[in-house]
């Protein structure tokens, strides 16, 4: 492993095994507005902020929605399934390692309410020195910003920073953002639901 300054993880479907739960509350949330988004597409959108997920799906469908409001109804019914959520222990096991001894961060598409009840959930949000997520910028994956916003916090320019990223659009936004990636697709069997 190259000598790196600081080490900086994606949340879902990298630290936490979430994803089955979110395309579970996706369905949930979307059947009651006569919306439809198949597995093989939710896991293209990974990373997207579920707020740009509902307008691009109700655009596309020519529907008139509160945005915001179902976008906040699909989090709810995902938190309703937290219980449910264990770590990915391969990933986990490289932040554990590294605590205390790396600066390190969490670059998520999640809103902060989402993404810290999470990382308590799992007992590891006292892990990481900063906690990035969709609402602290205003460009989202692929392109880089989160990910350089969550080097800048942790003080390591990010060609010195490894992230650890489960989706093609998080990683090419960590290659944008000049670091160095690991899928984490090649650590663990991703759960599919369909």
């Amino acid at each position: 492993m190259k000598p790196y300054l600081g080490l900086i993880f994606d949340c879902d479907g990298t630290l936490a095994d979430t994803m089955p739960a979110h395309f579970l509350a996706w369905n949930t949330t979307l059947h009651r507005y006569n919306l439809h988004l198949p597995e093989d597409r939710f896991y293209s959108l990974g990373g997207v902020p579920t707020n740009k997920i509902v307008a691009m799906l109700a655009d596309e469908a020519g529907l008139s929605l509160d945005v915001e409001a179902v976008a906040h109804e699909k989090e709810l019914a995902f938190h309703e399934a937290l219980h449910e959520i264990g770590c990915i222990e391969p990933v986990v096991a490289i932040a554990a390692e590294h605590r205390g001894k790396l600066p390190m961060a969490v670059a998520t598409g999640s809103l902060r309410w989402s993404a810290e009840r999470m990382l308590k959930h799992l007992n590891i949000l006292d892990w990481f020195d900063a906690l990035v997520c969709a609402d602290d910028v205003t460009r989202h994956k692929p392109e880089p910003d989160v990910f350089l916003e969550a080097a800048r916090r942790i003080g390591v320019a990010p060609q010195r920073a490894c992230a650890y990223e489960d989706t093609d659009l998080g990683i090419e936004a960590a290659r944008r953002a000049g670091m160095d990636c690991v899928d984490v697709r090649t650590m663990y069997a991703v759960r599919r639901l369909t």
